[in-house]
């Protein structure tokens, strides 16, 4: 039998390529068949990944209760736990606060937005880029209940945390596109145009000038595709799919 972090890898990396071609119905096949094995033979360092992903997965499919199911289920077998203070485990109540968070449960999401946090920047170097991804996702939390003065703090740190890493114009974009649903949140339509504007706009740059047409990128277009278009930018939200398309079918 395999050790378990290449049979981890071998997961994921067959996971990548049911997601570059945007099949998450064949990535939920996957995904589970690969938990079964691992629930049958209690392998739990191979468990918390695969739960991870659904967790990701069912988050976009928009499956409410099999995403807080693999929620619950990885949030269980690492609290408590000898590695619960690891890198690995913030990983986990990122991914958990995230789904919470996505589902109407702010609240309940902050304090594993913490706790990650608290792990990620005691262990993480300072340009990692995996601490933008956890200061925009407790961000949109904290617009959620209204904190807007903490939203804002974080959202500048994540321009900073991944500035250097390759990806950095996706992240920022996204980032940017953030920051004006945070501006619409707290000033409204009206008194928060002009900031809007300029968020679009600098995502839209950002977005147009990036080379590296991959997966990735085609997923970040089609997530930032519906917030141009429910800010009226309809032609520019149309060839953000259209790109992303275009990247799947060929892929």
């Amino acid at each position: 039998m395999e050790i378990t972090p290449k049979r981890t890898e071998k997961i994921l990396r067959e996971l990548d390529t049911f997601l570059s071609k945007n099949d998450y119905d064949s990535a939920e096949d996957h995904l589970l068949s690969g938990l079964d094995v691992a629930v049958k033979e209690d392998d739990i360092s191979l468990q918390i990944p695969i739960l991870n992903e659904l967790m990701g997965l069912y988050r976009k499919m928009g499956k409410r209760e099999e995403a807080l199911a693999a929620t619950e289920s990885a949030l269980d077998l690492t609290l408590g736990t000898p590695w619960g203070n690891q890198v690995g485990a913030a990983t986990t109540y990122l991914n958990s606060a995230t789904v919470y968070k996505a589902f109407g449960m702010a609240e309940r999401s902050i304090p594993l937005f913490e706790k990650a946090k608290k792990i990620y920047e005691s262990s993480l170097a300072p340009g990692d880029g995996r601490l933008g991804g956890l200061y925009n996702n407790m961000a949109l939390a904290l617009v959620d209940l209204g904190r807007f003065k903490e939203a804002k703090e974080l959202y500048h740190a994540a321009l900073e945390a991944v500035k250097n890493i390759p990806t950095s114009p996706l992240e920022s974009a996204i980032t940017y596109l953030n920051m004006a649903s945070a501006a619409e949140a707290e000033l409204g339509l009206t008194e928060g145009e002009e900031e809007i504007t300029e968020r679009l706009n600098t995502a839209k740059v950002l977005l147009d000038g990036y080379r590296n047409r991959d997966g990735y990128y085609a997923f970040v277009c089609e997530k930032c595709a519906s917030v141009f278009t429910y800010y009226g930018m309809f032609l520019y939200g149309s060839e953000l799919s259209e790109r992303a398309r275009k990247i799947y079918e060929g892929a």
